[in-house]
């Protein structure tokens, strides 16, 4: 207990492309519903900015405090999209900044791809497939992280939503075309949702959320494929290109869990049947079982684990960046 005889909190923060979250717990448990924000944080030439996180979080944090009479933080963890390729602003400046206005000085900076996954499994060995508009594969055999794609939309995310739509939305131009590969239902489908499809391109290209514009024609796809082989041929792809990623990064011995994580799974058995018959075929000593939680869930995990000093989870500068005094 601190002096005042209230119990320190630990305090989880899930950023990402919707927004950010942030829930405060007591006793590993989470002390009310968590607070939000619908802005995006801003990237900026060092990447994810720092300032524009702390604008946003300080006074979420404060009203969560407040709310639940804690006084103290034990841990912070910040789960952040884009944390391995974008995060040096974060890294160089939240660990200060954090101690100086919250007097934190256990603080965990995870890339969203590792609090998926201890969202979903833990602290256990394993492989989580985690998918939405983008696709990535995350591994661990709890000495260190592996993973796979998380390219973009424009390299790879295979398998991801952006990736359906748009092999969706090929079909459909293959089909008023006249070429094979093409479906009569897509294109009809596409049709009512983005107008004739000879205008497609200039709706679609200038567009800055262009991923997201994609990935809302996957569930077209997921609808159409019970009766048309097309849309089926393309979430059975998208399957095996999910579980060659979840190959390249589960660990090759023992008994590892691998588990789904994001909304692009809502889709439900057009794309669940044929991806668990892939992973199956790839990944034969691996057991599959549902995710037990989200993201902001994993980070509340990290931060519980971090205060109690039973992280066992690896650190590493890009994938969970841990400080845990100021240096």
């Amino acid at each position: 207990m601190t002096p005042g005889g209230t119990l320190p909190g630990v305090l989880a923060v899930d950023s990402g492309g919707s927004g950010l979250r942030a829930v405060l717990a007591v006793r590993g448990e989470a002390s009310g519903a968590p607070l939000a924000s619908k802005e995006p944080v801003r990237t900026g030439p060092r990447g994810i900015d720092a300032g524009h996180l702390l604008e946003q979080l300080l006074p979420m944090v404060r009203q969560l405090m407040a709310d639940s009479g804690v006084d103290g933080l034990a841990s912070v963890a910040i789960g952040a999209a884009g944390l391995a390729t974008l995060g040096e602003d974060l890294r160089a400046e939240l660990p200060s900044a954090l101690e100086r206005e919250l007097g934190v000085r256990r603080l965990a900076l995870a890339a969203d791809a590792v609090t998926a996954y201890t969202g979903a499994l833990g602290q256990r060995p394993g492989a989580v497939i985690a998918a939405g508009t983008g696709m990535i594969a995350v591994g661990t055999d709890l000495k260190s992280w592996r993973r796979a794609d998380g390219w973009g939309h424009l390299l790879g995310d295979c398998g991801g939503g952006a990736w359906i739509g748009r092999a969706g939305l090929e079909a459909a131009a293959r089909a008023f075309d006249g070429r094979p590969g093409g479906s009569a239902g897509l294109l009809a489908r596409a049709e009512r949702m983005f107008g004739p499809v000879p205008g497609l391109p200039g709706r679609l290209y200038p567009r800055a959320d262009r991923p997201a514009v994609l990935a809302a024609f996957a569930p077209e796809v997921a609808t159409c494929a019970e009766s048309d082989p097309v849309a089926a041929g393309i979430l059975r792809a998208a399957a095996r290109n999910m579980a060659e990623s979840a190959a390249a990064v589960c660990p090759p011995s023992g008994e590892p869990h691998v588990a789904l994580a994001g909304g692009l799974f809502k889709m439900g058995d057009p794309l669940l049947v044929p991806l668990r018959g892939e992973l199956a075929v790839r990944l034969p000593h691996a057991r599959q079982i549902p995710a037990a939680g989200d993201p902001l869930r994993g980070a509340l995990g990290i931060a519980v684990d971090l205060a109690n000093d039973e992280l066992a989870l690896p650190h590493d500068q890009q994938m969970l960046y841990v400080v845990t005094e100021k240096t």
